[in-house]
């Protein structure tokens, strides 16, 4: 027989990241209870489980979130609920509020989490330490990321790739100079090749963290253009992963959008501009629809000269 209190704030075992924490608080014999907690503005996927018969249930805390459904969006709040089973598709979350839930699932899962979560928090914590811009940008990289992988319906094991790659996708320029990094004026020949290391010095820096290797083949591909004139393989065209497509197309209008030491930020409408005028010669066109659309449905684009 056993009996286990648990006070508030406990658990088995815990994991806390800037944006989310996991707390285990039971298991056996298989089944796993959880609470989750997920900042404002942040989001999460319900992924189909490789397993048909596994189920899942999430029963809202505090906090409130939408769930995309069929296309349409639902409103969560505290005392509502979830469950999923045999999913065919993965479910879109995103927080309206900070939100803490409880999450019970019927397979082991927390500690391929956890230990996910822990390997990523060490590199991201190496890339604030290094440059806070830069991680705040990935951060933005990645949401653009995901939110346009969901309109090309990338499946489970794209979007888990794509996320941790968007991420850490400028990771490499740890090696890169502040004042290089900063500059305010043009970059001479010699510094500009620095910069274009930091692809391939991330891709090095993940290669072994993780078990999937086309995690660092993302991040190495994420300057790679459609015709070649990228860096640092001058790859071309299906060359390119699509993951490293739409990061290329989300790091740059994440820059182009965001004030930078030698000039103001540009508006939403001129950078998606640009990005339909360099398409499909650098960028490709699906993944720059698929950002407008995005863009649109949160109100963040008015019409542009393309489209008038």
């Amino acid at each position: 027989m056993a009996f286990t209190i648990g006070k508030k704030g406990t658990g088995i075992e815990q994991v806390k990241f800037e944006n989310f924490g996991l707390s285990l608080l039971a298991r056996g014999d298989g089944t796993e209870v959880i609470i989750q907690t997920l900042t404002k503005n942040n989001f999460f996927y319900v992924y189909p489980a490789e397993n048909p018969n596994v189920m899942e249930f999430f029963y809202i805390l505090s906090g409130e979130l939408t769930c995309e459904v069929n296309g349409e969006k639902v409103k969560l709040g505290p005392q509502d609920y979830f469950t999923a089973t045999n999913l065919e598709e993965p479910v879109h979350f995103t927080a309206l509020t900070d939100v803490s839930y409880l999450w019970v699932i019927t397979e082991p899962t927390f500690y391929q989490l956890s230990e996910g979560v822990k390997e990523l928090k060490e590199v991201v914590e190496k890339v604030e330490s290094r440059d806070v811009y830069t991680f705040k940008h990935s951060e933005r990289v990645t949401q653009y990321s995901i939110k346009i992988a969901k309109k090309l319906s990338l499946p489970k094991v794209n979007l888990e790739n794509l996320f941790l790659s968007a991420i850490l996708h400028d990771i490499g320029k740890i090696n890169i100079p502040s004042e290089i990094l900063n500059k305010p004026s043009k970059l001479t020949n010699e510094e500009f090749e620095l910069i274009k290391k930091h692809p391939g010095d991330g891709a090095d820096m993940v290669k072994d963290l993780y078990y999937d290797d086309k995690i660092a083949t993302i991040i190495k591909q994420h300057h790679e253009r459609l015709n070649g004139r990228g860096y640092p393989g001058g790859l071309k065209g299906d060359e390119i992963l699509l993951e490293a497509r739409i990061i290329a197309v989300s790091d740059t209008f994440d820059a182009m959008t965001e004030d930078r030491a030698y000039r103001n930020a540009f508006t939403p409408e001129y950078a998606i501009d640009e990005l339909q005028r360099l398409s499909p010669s650098q960028y490709d066109p699906d993944v720059v629809a698929a950002l407008i659309e995005v863009l649109h449905e949160e109100g963040k684009l008015k019409v542009t000269s393309s489209e008038a």
